[in-house]
């Protein structure tokens, strides 16, 4: 039997650990404090009404109990607090214990994923036993047992395939990937064209219109993740467009949510304070927006996102800048190297023939 921890009581935290717990592993949570870890045991959790924790997990405030010889961690945290909590488990681990961040943001200020601040913060001989969770993944469907499918990414191809089997069950299909930097990058910057999404339903564009908005939006964060190492491949795949399909389409994304509701006129640090979740997208907005000046990169919607949330632009204003810009080739964009893959795909064609 696997024994694993589950860092962070998030809805996706919470659902990862029922998960585990049903696939037949020795799940313990941690809570932040005494005082959420009876109230979890007593009443569940209040992302889930009247969905109670199974007696099977183990609810524990106790860093040190939660981590006692587990053979994974899995980090369900905000990117915000990925580094405080990361740092504070760091002593526990050991070399046989993998390391799975199920976390989807940038770390605002240094504008890093969450395994570049996991492999800061522990020993550096553990940093192969890290590994990314991300793709389609709304919790409620899940808890309600509907199939579903997300990708593991790891550098040793080793620590995936342990990942995959520890998180794979009947309705939880898990695939494995070596590229971690698309896989978490996909994760993290598919919630900023959610927030997009909702704009645009908000404003009763309609499908085209959000269709074209969600497309173009891959291409601009596929473009970013080249230029930051990533395959490109890997944002048509679950991280990136399963992702983005699922979180610009559906009621139960909270970064959509927030999308929506700020064409209604409020403003934005009233609808998060009305969140009883994290919207990852708002802080993502302003890691890539950083990320694109800082490389040069062309973000079109990025920034107009970035210019609603930080500067005060009307969503309606953004919106139709975004739709109205200045067409181009599909694939062109400052500094993109979206071209050089179906170049160097050509040249190799022609010296083959």
């Amino acid at each position: 039997m696997q024994k694993v921890a589950v860092i962070g009581t998030t809805s996706w935290g919470t659902t990862l650990a029922i998960l585990l717990a049903k696939n037949g592993s020795e799940v313990k949570l941690w809570a932040r404090t005494p005082r959420e870890a009876n109230k979890l045991k007593k009443k569940g959790s209040d992302r889930f009404p009247g969905l109670l924790i199974p007696k099977e997990i183990v609810i524990t405030y106790k860093m040190d109990e939660a981590l006692d010889e587990v053979d994974a961690v899995i980090l369900a945290v905000p990117s915000a607090s990925m580094r405080e909590n990361i740092a504070r488990a760091s002593k526990y681990l050991t070399n046989r214990t993998i390391i799975i961040s199920a976390s989807k943001g940038l770390e605002v200020g240094s504008n890093k994923r969450m395994s570049e601040v996991i492999a800061e913060e522990i020993n550096p001989q553990f940093r192969l036993n890290i590994c990314v969770l991300s793709g389609p993944q709304l919790a409620r469907e899940i808890l309600d047992n509907r199939p579903a499918a997300s990708v593991v990414a790891a550098e040793d191809k080793d620590t995936a395939r342990k990942a995959q089997k520890l998180l794979t069950c009947n309705d939880f299909c898990v695939f494995t990937n070596t590229d971690i930097i698309g896989v978490e990058l996909g994760g993290a910057l598919k919630n900023i064209l959610a927030l997009g999404a909702g704009i645009a339903d908000g404003l009763g564009y309609g499908d085209n219109a959000k269709a074209a908005f969600m497309t173009r939006g891959l291409t601009e964060i596929t473009a970013l993740g080249q230029a930051l190492g990533a395959n490109p491949l890997t944002f048509s795949g679950l991280a990136g467009l399963g992702d983005v399909i699922t979180t610009c389409a559906s009621p139960l994304s909270r970064n959509h949510y927030v999308g929506v509701e700020l064409t209604k006129g409020r403003p934005l640090e009233e609808i998060l304070k009305s969140m009883h979740q994290v919207a990852e997208g708002v802080n993502t907005t302003l890691a890539a927006y950083n990320l694109a000046q800082q490389l040069g990169l062309e973000m079109p919607i990025t920034e107009k996102i970035y210019e609603v949330l930080y500067e005060n632009a009307k969503p309606t204003k953004a919106a139709r800048a975004i739709m109205g810009g200045n067409a181009k080739h599909e694939l062109a964009g400052r500094r993109w190297r979206l071209f050089s893959l179906f170049r160097h795909q050509k040249r190799t064609t022609e010296t083959t023939t």
